[in-house]
């Protein structure tokens, strides 16, 4: 059966995983103990031997041995190739135990679906519900050997009550090279389209969802069949398994305490017992036989998928679904909180602490937002809304790394968008050939600041912003940022650029 200790750490303590390490059904320690007295016999006895029954040149020869097999366990990629194939060897696992058949959804659509409170109503919907039951079952006694040992044969079947001998024989009267575990499937399907016409399945719709259930039963019934068809393949666990035999027939050889001979004899420590590599050995080795346990979890081990149980609790809750319960309702009325607008089930005294803490709101609820009403602005977003520049002094500092900054290329987009700006002029020209150009500051041809006249501008001129009417902060001009910040940097013009050095 499932060894089950989900209370046992349901809340994190103290010890709270050590408690279980005294735990023998189920654990480690039952799996692993008849490797582990083997390891721990042959490392004994070549102990022994080395020590009593060797002399010094045999004691030298295999020391040289010992010394050569520790080494060689440093080329063994052990916990790559054991952590991966564990890794899949447990996905696998549950992806079985989610493909074994449920038939909870199918058991709600028949008992909706499926009308009529005669006998005649009541055999249809058992009849359905058995059918799915029975196909289960016949997939599980494939890949279960409990199932198979509760049911060996088809007369077990009729004796269970999972079908009848007229359906045992019609069973037997299809000859097939393969599993039939698909046959009361296509009664159930039958039966549900006989019923279609006889009106106990009252339209199209309700077919339909009862066969699309039928079919998702049915896959998953499939789905451990193929699961049991195909393994892992054989190499893969053939190449784990030689890796961590390997390894430790190596380390039986290299992990032995040597005696040194001459006058380093004292130098290291002979503890006769290698703790660390037994440890190791629980390690690895428990880690292989992990995977031996959960590679089909439908044997008989510890830890093994209680398939039994699965297909008593199936038929039972199957059987109620779809007959007592059928339009078996209780009383309807006004619940107790019909008159109240906020629903606030009661606490115990156990739990009352619990609606002291604040209900989770969001991850951005508390965050404190800006007090600058600038910023909470709202303006209206368009493809035709000019987008505000970054101030020029970014751009100046990004580029510090030349000698000489152009501006060329910021004064054409805000001269643009924004006619309130100001712009750098010249009252003398330089030729851009000029080599005098990059030069001190001259006071002749130091450009002076002028508002640009809003005539100059194409077109902005005679048309009004669509945003005239807001309110625009006043925004420092070229100059005034450079003068400001960059007070030892001279601005110097020329016809085709403006650049500033220093």
């Amino acid at each position: 059966m499932t060894i089950s200790y989900t209370l046992k750490v349901a809340n994190a303590r103290f010890g709270g995983f050590s408690k279980l390490l005294f735990r023998w059904k189920g654990s480690i320690y039952k799996l692993l103990y008849k490797e582990f007295i083997v390891f721990i016999f042959l490392y004994a006895t070549l102990s022994v031997i080395y020590r009593h029954l060797l002399n010094a040149d045999q004691k030298r020869l295999f020391a040289k041995v010992a010394q050569y097999c520790n080494s060689a366990t440093d080329l063994i990629p052990l916990s790559f190739v054991l952590g991966f194939y564990v890794t899949l060897i447990v996905n696998r696992w549950w992806a079985q135990y989610t493909s074994i058949p449920l038939p909870d959804q199918l058991m709600c659509v028949i008992s909706s679906n499926v009308h009529g409170r005669d006998d005649k109503g009541r055999i249809l919907r058992r009849t359905l519900i058995r059918y799915a039951n029975l196909s289960s079952v016949l997939i599980l006694r494939s890949v279960s050997t409990r199932v198979l040992k509760r049911f060996p044969t088809m007369d077990h079947l009729v004796e269970a009550g999972f079908m009848t001998q007229d359906e045992r024989k019609k069973f037997e009267s299809h000859h097939s090279d393969f599993n039939k575990y698909w046959i009361p499937c296509v009664w159930f399907t039958n039966l549900a389209a006989q019923a279609r016409r006889d009106g106990r399945i009252r339209d199209d719709v309700a077919l339909r969802l009862l066969i699309d259930e039928l079919n998702l039963y049915r896959s998953k019934c499939s789905m451990l069949f193929h699961y049991d068809w195909i393994s892992i393949p054989l190499v893969y666990t053939q190449v784990v398994t030689i890796a961590v035999y390997s390894f430790f027939a190596f380390c039986v050889v290299g992990r032995q305490f040597l005696q040194r001979q001459g006058s380093d004899q004292d130098e290291d420590l002979d503890m006769y017992v290698p703790l660390p590599t037994l440890l190791q050995f629980f390690f690895y080795a428990g880690w292989l036989k992990v995977a031996e346990q959960i590679i089909n979890p439908f044997g008989e081990d510890d830890d093994d998928f209680e398939t039994n149980k699965l297909i008593d609790r199936n038929l039972q809750v199957s059987l109620l679904s779809v007959d007592d319960m059928y339009q078996n309702l209780p009383p309807t009325g006004k619940d107790k909180y019909w008159n109240e607008s906020t629903a606030q089930p009661p606490y115990t005294m156990a739990t009352v602490a619990e609606t002291l803490k604040p209900s989770f709101m969001g991850s951005t609820f508390d965050m404190r937002m800006s007090d600058d009403p600038e910023q909470n602005q709202q303006v209206e977003a368009s493809p035709s809304t000019s987008r505000i520049q970054t101030p020029l002094l970014n751009r100046f500092l990004s580029a510090a790394a030349s000698p000489a900054v152009s501006l060329k290329n910021f004064g054409k987009g805000s001269r643009i968008h924004h006619p309130q700006l100001l712009r750098l002029r010249t009252d003398s020209t330089f030729p851009s050939s000029s080599p005098s150009f990059y030069r001190k500051e001259d006071p002749e041809a130091v450009g002076r600041i002028d508002e640009e006249d809003m005539d100059e501008e194409t077109g902005l001129s005679e048309t009004p912003s669509p945003h005239s009417h807001l309110r625009v902060p006043h925004k420092p001009t070229n100059s005034e940022i450079l003068k400001k910040e960059l007070p030892h940097i001279t601005v110097m013009q020329s016809p085709d650029d403006i650049s500033i050095t220093d």
